[in-house]
């Protein structure tokens, strides 16, 4: 007996030194790994406003493909997660991202926020239809030549650009009206009303999410609502929404939201309020009626939602703080009408209301100009530097505005904090930055702009969950993903689920933070640690993937 148990054991070791040996003289070939990407041991967020669990999430082509306590699978890249908030990509439902894309796709001070999708097209003005014999230079263009214009066009353009974050757009109902009516204070014409619905049809038609007014701006401000109740009607039949800079956020605020719901009720679509504000102290207590308004136009069966940014100011163009009549027939009339003796007057007053409402010119900062002579004022509060020069502050400011044709952009201290822990709270609100792609180096360093084109996901964590405690975390998320998501038809983005588009952020809850200030814009967020797009990552621990993965996105 014992002879056989030596030979079995004698057996067994010379079988394994065998088996070592054939493993040594053998070439090794490496296991594939099963997943292109997979995020370990984070507390994930589904995006739909649920509490977190801890989990494991694979991507692999681009999609989310498993969602599970723990992938045995490995992934040829992988990220830590733990201790980590996993969370769908950032949806900026309200952006300005593509204004400087074709310059710099890096989209830096986007997609640095975890910010993952934007959706442009905003307040009127889209890259789609183009006035008359008007130019871009787009990735689809050489410099000069006009592009084509329509909708796939340009999103055929930014696919070939391959800009960092994934773009969705909406018609603006300015650049419809400037293509086919121009820049004139009167009534479309038959005929132009029919083109002008025929080029929002077509628009939606081709993957467009919605239609956008910037009612504050010409030309779309010379659109009555009955125009607008025809423009939007096409929305209906794909419940899209109707998204709109209303006409007036401060004194007359109450009834742009009473015209923007009879939009929405005449053309039977949904209601988006872009960045629902009460502007100037004495109109801040108005926030109340708006809230009763909105749920009252809801109880109707009207679909009314808003967005608003996390800060209390706002940036528009310096030429906001003046009279939309005075802006007929496009700039040059315009600055015209600034130093004739039958109109000037009539300007002044209007502007100095206006700027008196806001808290005067020290709530006015100057955030880019063109010409060399105004550099120096950008970042400056407009009070402050016209009194350095030893200038009335009006004066300077219609200087500025003859020196650069009309172009001079502001930023306005005018919203209050405590509004703003509301509109984050109300349940049919959502986060937007309203803001520009930027970045600390290359060409889009320029001028003084907003912080929020830098820092608003973050802050919404930092400060209104963390500091504030207006909402939860998971509220936050939610807000910023599956809530826009669904608002423009973008069927598989904001979850994190699988068969869901691999859009993902990976970010540290309790540090997550904003350093973009008002006085150094130019300052990325701290606390991202991975954003992840279409299955790429686009940042880890600070330092940018080798590869830019958005791409356009057609609305389902």
């Amino acid at each position: 007996m014992t002879d056989r148990r030596t030979f079995v054991t004698a057996a067994a070791a010379a079988a394994l030194a065998a088996t070592r040996a054939n493993a040594l003289a053998a070439p090794w070939i490496p296991r594939r790994a099963a997943h292109d990407l997979v995020i370990r041991g984070g507390t994930v967020f589904d995006g739909l406003g649920t509490a977190g669990v801890e989990a494991d999430v694979a991507i692999a082509g681009g999609r989310i493909v498993e969602v599970e306590r723990r992938i045995a699978e490995s992934g040829t890249e992988e990220i830590d997660a733990k201790g980590l908030a996993v969370a769908p990509g950032f949806i900026d439902i309200h952006s300005h991202g593509d204004g400087s894309m074709d310059e710099d796709p890096r989209q830096e001070s986007v997609v640095r926020q975890g910010v993952t999708t934007i959706v442009v097209g905003q307040d009127g003005s889209s890259r789609a239809p183009r006035a008359p014999g008007a130019r871009r230079l787009s990735s689809g263009a050489e410099p000069g030549e006009e592009i084509a214009n329509t909708f796939s066009a340009v999103f055929d353009a930014i696919d070939k650009l391959q800009p960092s974050v994934n773009v969705a757009s909406m018609v603006g109902l300015g650049s419809v009206r400037a293509a086919v009516v121009g820049e004139d204070d009167r009534p479309a014409t038959p005929d132009e009303m029919a083109r002008m619905v025929g080029i929002v049809e077509s628009a939606l038609a081709q993957g467009a999410c919605g239609a956008s007014t910037g009612l504050e701006y010409t030309p779309g401000a010379f659109a009555s609502t009955e125009e607008l109740v025809a423009l939007c009607t096409p929305l209906a039949a794909r419940r899209l929404p109707y998204a709109t800079h209303m006409r007036n956020e401060d004194d007359q605020v109450l009834e742009s939201i009473a015209e923007s719901i009879a939009v929405a009720t005449g053309a039977r679509c949904p209601l988006q309020i872009s960045h629902l504000k009460m502007q100037g102290p004495r109109n801040w207590n108005k926030l109340d009626t708006a809230f009763a308004r909105i749920a009252a136009a809801r109880k109707d069966g009207i679909d009314v939602a808003f967005d608003r940014y996390p800060y209390i100011a706002y940036q528009t163009g310096l030429s906001n703080l003046f009279p939309t009549w005075s802006k007929d027939g496009g700039t040059a009339p315009f600055l015209a009408r600034l130093d004739s003796a039958s109109t000037a007057p009539r300007i002044r007053q209007y502007a100095l209301d206006k700027v008196a409402l806001i808290g005067g010119w020290d709530n006015v900062l100057i955030a880019s100009a063109r010409a060399a002579q105004d550099k120096p004022a950008e970042g400056k509060r407009l009070g402050a530097y016209a009194q350095s020069l030893g200038q009335d502050p009006y004066e300077l400011a219609v200087a500025m505005l003859q020196r650069n044709n009309g172009s001079v952009g502001m930023v306005g201290f005018a919203m209050s904090e405590q509004n703003l822990d509301r509109l984050c709270q109300h349940p049919h609100g959502m986060v937007c930055s309203d803001g520009g792609a930027f970045a600390v180096d290359g060409p889009t360093r320029r001028g003084s702009p907003h912080p929020r084109g830098a820092g608003t996901f973050p802050r919404v964590v930092a400060t209104y969950v963390r500091a504030h405690k207006a909402i939860t975390l998971e509220q936050a998320i939610h807000k910023m993903t599956a809530l826009p998501a669904s608002r423009v038809h973008l069927a598989d983005r904001g979850r994190i689920a699988q068969g869901m588009a691999g859009d993902v952020v990976v970010f540290n809850a309790a540090t997550i933070a904003d350093t973009a200030t008002y006085e150094n814009p130019f300052s990325y967020p701290v606390g991202v640690v991975a954003v992840v797009v279409n299955g790429t990552i686009a940042v880890r621990e600070g330092q940018r993937g080798d590869k830019r993965g958005g791409r356009s996105l057609r609305s389902s």
